[in-house]
């Protein structure tokens, strides 16, 4: 009885012990929120040699490409690798609430899940931007998108959904949160909520989204960006417990955790062992066709591509998977890592979106 409960304790220990810096590359990884919009190996290359997948996203972004030059690269890029390039499709808000806007954007979904796509992304434009033909905010619980997410669900793909932005954007640049979101929205005013007071509210658009999740209870649904819930683990949480069907991605929000884990350590460390069968991996790395008039992206785009992602990555590993200590500039303060168990870090890092978007099948 003794040798049997000496080989329990160590195998919890075996459990409770985290990575280090030199396991990076050598752990299987996906990405689950990263843009590659050009057809350059580079990417490609650099997620090879540090252990990565990747799931690129389309999106009807002005600032990206045409949708359909996101595509036909993402679909080279899958073709040429299809073990570790992954893509997610999009669709086309125009025409939306006219005759046949349902039917012709089922066949455009069908069609890319012909060609390898594994998701739908719906993005911010939908509650932030769109409008009908009777100059209605459209929001996405309107029950015209009916029709397209029974399609999506009958497809058995999950619908990524990036609703709403950061509460940092609906307050004034000095009182944000974060330097990167400051950045993000004095590029992009048009998306910087408190310089528009007419428009929804930040807890307009979230009541908008948890209607439409809990419209479509059995839909796969992936909240985007931590699901804007990023400055509150707590809030998060509760997101969580109340939407079953409900996962989501970290990509460009852990700047956000990081200042949360500088004030409270404990609460956010118990937040991702707690929640580690719903939490994916992502950077919102993007890689578009080079413009010397382009605005800042988040991260912020650089002239070396591929040592950006080697860098972020790197970055967030230390701070999820290890215990060091790191300057987080964009908080202006140094950082604990998270130091997470190694089955909590190969969850979020691997496993979790390989079972939710059925990359196992």
């Amino acid at each position: 009885m003794a040798c049997v409960a000496a080989a329990g304790l160590v195998q919890a220990s075996w459990a409770e012990r985290s990575y280090a810096d030199a396991d990076f590359a050598h752990v299987p990884k996906l990405d689950a929120h990263v843009h590659a919009n050009v057809d350059d190996p580079a990417f490609l290359a650099v997620a090879r040699r540090d252990g990565f997948e990747l799931l690129s996203i389309n999106v009807d972004y002005p600032d990206f490409p045409p949708i359909g030059v996101q595509a036909r690269v993402a679909e080279t890029k899958h073709a040429a690798d299809p073990r570790r390039f992954h893509y997610a499709t999009t669709f086309s808000m125009k025409g939306f609430g006219t005759p046949g806007w349902t039917e012709r954007t089922d066949a455009a979904i069908d069609a890319a899940l012909a060609k390898g796509a594994i998701a739908v992304k719906v993005w911010k434009n939908i509650g932030m931007v769109e409008r009908d033909g009777q100059g209605r905010r459209v929001f996405l619980d309107d029950p015209r998108f009916d029709g397209v997410m029974r399609h999506i669900e009958d497809r058995h793909i999950p619908l990524i959904a990036h609703q709403g932005e950061p509460r940092n954007c609906w307050l004034p640049l000095d009182q944000m949160s974060t330097e990167n979101d400051r950045s993000y929205f004095r590029a992009h005013p048009e998306y910087y909520m408190y310089l528009h007071p007419k428009e929804p509210s930040y807890e307009t658009l979230m009541a908008h989204r948890d209607a439409f999740v809990s419209r479509h209870p059995h839909l796969s649904f992936v909240g985007a960006h931590m699901a804007s819930l990023e400055w509150s683990v707590d809030r998060l949480a509760a997101f969580l417990d109340r939407f079953p069907n409900a996962n989501v991605d970290i990509a460009a929000r852990i700047t956000q955790v990081q200042a949360q884990s500088r004030d409270d350590y404990p609460r956010v460390r118990a937040f991702f062992v707690k929640y580690q069968d719903r939490l994916m991996y992502g950077t919102d790395l993007t890689q578009n066709p080079p413009d010397a008039h382009a605005r800042a992206q988040n991260p912020p785009a650089t002239n070396d591509f591929a040592k950006e992602a080697d860098e972020t990555w790197r970055s967030d590993w230390h701070y999820l998977a290890t215990s060091g200590r790191a300057h987080v500039e964009a908080i202006k303060a140094d950082v604990k890592g998270l130091a997470l168990p190694r089955a909590v870090i190969d969850k979020l890092y691997y496993h979790n979106a390989r079972r939710i978007f059925r990359l196992g099948r």
